[in-house]
């Protein structure tokens, strides 16, 4: 089959899927993400060359501290938000400066529990912020958002891009593509703003959602340039192959992961300033 069809179908099933379990259920949503956390455990753990234990293992511990968090309140959400940041930056340090992946047992475990499940708990959790209640179009409009970014990044990067943004870590991507896609993505937040379905008593602004998007792009893009690094100092072009024509489930969630723990934030503090 031409590689662009199934390239087309296995996008096509990814985003109904997501969809479907976000939409169906809590019971779906947290199963279906805590799958995917699942897989990226696995993929991280062949980037990073840790043995063949490990995903199992962690795995097992992230839902169990998945189980033993359940509550939502402020005080675990820093937490699980401070863990997360605070090896987000550790992986911008060592984007930006060119620090050496770490090749310790230990910093590599540390990077993924920061990098991998922490922000698959958070975005367990993200749909429950408000008062504990289920609203699923939170994760929905930041999936819009992040897909917006991606298609109107590449579109204005391929037909106008010149200068390039980060090449020794992503040759194809440009500055261009990065300010189309935002542009867009800001767009696309405002239109989201408009339909009741993604309204809450916290996120019922325009600016809300708009501030959301600027979040999502610039750590977003963070995000896929970190993955990148891991990528190619690991000499694999994709982390899995569980998509057809899409690579593994960090490719496809690379700017989402990255992303969550500050746009988590961000709605906490709306949360808690509203």
């Amino acid at each position: 089959m031409n590689e662009s069809i199934v390239r087309t179908l296995s996008g096509v099933v990814y985003i109904l899927l997501l969809l479907g379990a976000t939409l169906f259920s809590p019971i779906s949503f947290v199963l279906l993400f805590g799958i995917f956390m699942l897989i990226a455990i696995t993929e991280f753990c062949k980037l990073a060359n840790l043995n063949k234990m490990v995903p199992l293992i962690m795995g097992v511990a992230g839902l169990v501290i998945f189980c033993l968090l359940i509550d939502t309140t402020l005080y675990t959400n820093l937490l699980l938000n401070i863990g997360a940041l605070f090896i987000a930056f550790m992986l911008l340090e060592e984007l930006f400066y060119k620090g050496p992946i770490p090749k310790d047992k230990t910093a590599k475990l540390a990077r993924l529990t920061g990098y991998v499940i922490l922000p698959f708990l958070l975005i367990i959790r993200l749909p429950f912020l408000i008062q504990g209640t289920y609203t699923p179009y939170i994760i929905i409009g930041s999936f819009i958002l992040i897909w917006t970014n991606d298609t109107f990044a590449y579109i204005v990067g391929k037909t106008m891009g010149k200068h390039k943004l980060l090449e020794r870590i992503s040759p194809k991507k440009t500055i261009e593509g990065f300010l189309g896609g935002m542009i867009f993505t800001i767009l696309g937040a405002y239109i989201i703003s408009l339909f009741d379905i993604f309204l809450t008593p916290v996120f019922h602004s325009a600016y809300i959602w708009m501030g959301a998007a600027i979040i999502l792009v610039i750590f977003g893009t963070l995000g896929d340039l970190v993955e990148s690094q891991l990528k190619r100092k690991a000499g694999v072009k994709d982390s899995g192959n569980i998509m057809p024509g899409h690579g593994g489930i960090l490719d496809r969630l690379d700017s989402i992961i990255f992303a969550i723990p500050f746009l988590f934030l961000y709605y906490q503090i709306l949360t808690y300033v509203s």
